[in-house]
């Protein structure tokens, strides 16, 4: 008998392998990190399991189940693994722990804390925990006996980091239960019982400050989802302005590499108007995670001026690391950005970068011999990228509170092409798109976002067009619109220059693509690294485009020759960046406005 027979005949003398109610198999087959185990019972898609090898128990998850062959996902090593070794599966799919104490952590895509590892290398079958157990917490009560809750509803409060952060009720919990008893308000560790809830069919459930749940599963424990409307204010103008994102929006940000993906969104994670910030490290090079983990922690948050770690989660996974680590890394991601959604807070996700994770599934695609979709990718990537995205977005819990997650990814298209795959796939569901051009970055005019490719489909939507008459003003939506055609009129303008030369086309064309450089200049380009330029405040935004729109909507300007036109719009625009550079509303802000206002009237026509 081979090995493998053996095991299988030690195997089936009992129902259910060697432990009582376990299913356990031996391996069959291993390519790379892809696993075939034989089972002697029931498993479940995407459940995990453990196979042990050379004393390590490596974690792995069930991607595909035929018959009584099991197709598993490792994610770790696989050297030295062997047909025969013994596999246990443990029942539940890939869950995390959610509850205090994750702020300001970091982790890989099975959340194990990255802090308590030794060495400067994960060693395999490695795990640690992701909550403190030890540390006491100042539990303030917000339910009290005799509440009627649901999954999810608010019993408590803990601060963490200056964060008020729900204890809540059990997400798994069906239908109504029964406060029967809370503790008062004290210290507490995590898993201490902090109340008992009393279900529908008369069972005791208890109730301690951690929640578990599957990854791969969305939350839907509020009460309505509607469409997202109102503008996540993120300091930049080429966003804000030009094609703004909605707190619970989608986005992403694609571009080659060197365009300035990582700058663009260490800018948007330290400005934009959110309460916890998660960034997830999926597939980049470990020169890249060294830079989050090093450049992150000494970024200071503008709203608190405390550091910004303070309230931001790193995920990482790097990619010499197994693929399927990869894929977990964005679901563990997007499960604690939903977790502190439940609690009424404004969550903003950053993932860098989905195409490594489009990679990691077109791996795992190809080892199963399923068929190939275009380059090779999982024909199904579509819809997985759209159930992703879905999972973001504004809510309306229980209670009537609101909470929001707002997703960008980057993607990283191969040689910069945006036509990939990937691109078009996250084109159909993202509602933000926000293209990286290398041609900007050559000519460095950052951010590199290219004004005619990028859009944002928030614009067209009723609901964030009332909130915009409301709290900016009903003209700016139109102007903006304007502002788009102009730059547009600019570049065909710019290629006709290119063509005819200077002197091949009238001077007016000359003024219509100056003027789409003033916007380019004033609006769209910023310096990421000046204290004052960094960060554009709405109303400051407001103004920087009324101005533009005054000098684009300027018809009476009067030119002999192009040269004059360059020579003044060349000052013009220097006036306008040097606006920019000064404090709002300071002596020197109103001293450039002065003089610009000047340098408009100079040229009028008499």
């Amino acid at each position: 008998m081979s090995e493998i027979q053996n095991k299988e005949t030690l195997m089936n003398t009992s129902p259910r392998g060697g432990k009582e109610g376990v299913t356990t198999g031996i391996v069959s087959g291993v390519v790379a990190n892809m696993v075939t185990v034989r089972v002697n019972g029931p498993v479940l898609q995407g459940e995990i399991c453990y196979i042990t090898t050379g004393g390590d128990r490596l974690m792995a998850e069930v991607i595909k189940v035929i018959g009584r062959d099991v197709y598993v996902q490792v994610f770790e090593s696989t050297r030295g693994l062997k047909v025969g070794a013994e596999a246990e599966f443990t029942g539940h799919m890939l869950e995390i722990q959610l509850g205090p104490g994750m702020l300001s952590h970091n982790y890989d895509g099975l959340q194990n804390d990255l802090d308590k590892m030794d060495g400067v290398f994960l060693k395999r079958g490695q795990y640690t925990e992701p909550l403190d157990n030890d540390r006491l917490w100042d539990f303030e009560p917000l339910a009290k006996e005799g509440d009627k809750v649901q999954a999810s509803d608010w019993l408590g409060m803990v601060e963490e980091n200056h964060q008020p952060l729900k204890i809540m009720a059990p997400f798994q919990l069906k239908g109504t239960a029964v406060v029967k008893s809370i503790v008062s308000k004290g210290q507490y560790k995590i898993h201490d019982t902090i109340a008992v809830l009393t279900d529908e069919q008369g069972n005791d459930i208890k109730v301690d400050m951690v929640q578990h749940w599957p990854v791969k599963f969305a939350m839907t424990n509020y009460r309505e989802k509607p469409r997202p409307f109102k503008l996540l204010e993120t300091g930049v103008r080429t966003i804000d302005t030009f094609n703004p994102i909605v707190e619970g929006g989608t986005g992403f940000i694609p571009g080659p590499f060197g365009t300035g993906k990582t700058v663009l969104q260490h800018a948007i994670s330290k400005q934009a108007e959110a309460d916890i910030v998660v960034i997830a490290a999926c597939g980049e090079r470990a020169n890249e995670v060294v830079e989050i983990f090093t450049e992150f922690p000494e970024l200071v948050d503008p709203h608190t001026g405390r550091k910004l770690m303070e309230r931001t989660i790193i995920i990482a996974n790097t990619s010499n690391m197994p693929v399927a680590a990869r894929e977990a890394s964005v679901y563990t991601a997007m499960t604690m950005a939903e977790y502190y959604r439940s609690m009424g807070l404004r969550v903003l996700l950053m993932a860098d970068s989905t195409s490594r994770w489009a990679q990691a599934l077109r791996e795992m695609s190809n080892r199963m011999e399923e068929l190939p979709g275009p380059d090779a990718f999982p024909m199904d990537l579509g819809a997985l990228i759209s159930n992703f995205y879905g999972r973001a977005g504004y809510v309306y819990l229980n209670n009537g509170q609101v909470g929001s997650v707002t997703f960008l990814g980057t993607v990283s298209p191969a040689g910069g092409n945006l036509k990939e795959p990937v691109t078009e796939s996250t084109k159909k569901v993202a509602r933000c798109f926000y293209a990286l051009e290398q041609d900007r970055a050559d000519k460095k005019r950052y951010p590199a976002v290219n004004p005619i490719d990028s859009y944002s489909k928030y614009l067209e939507y009723p609901e964030f067009a009332d909130y915009i008459k409301e709290h900016i003003n009903e003209e700016w939506i139109p102007k903006v619109l304007a502002l788009k055609t102009r730059m547009q009129r600019g570049k065909e303008i710019a290629e006709q220059i290119n063509i005819l030369g200077d002197d091949g086309v009238p001077v007016e064309y000359h003024v219509t693509f100056w003027k789409s450089e003033v916007i380019d200049y004033v609006i769209l380009q910023q310096d990421a690294f000046d204290e004052v330029d960094a960060v554009t405040p709405l109303e400051r935004q407001e103004e920087i485009l009324n101005l533009v729109t005054k000098i684009c909507d300027k018809d009476d300007y009067k030119f002999e020759t192009f040269l004059e036109v360059i020579d003044y719009f060349k000052k013009l625009i220097n006036l306008c960046k040097q606006m920019n550079y000064s404090q709002f509303k300071s002596e020197q802000y109103y001293d450039y406005i002065k003089q610009i206002k000047s340098l408009l009237e100079v040229k009028k026509e008499k």
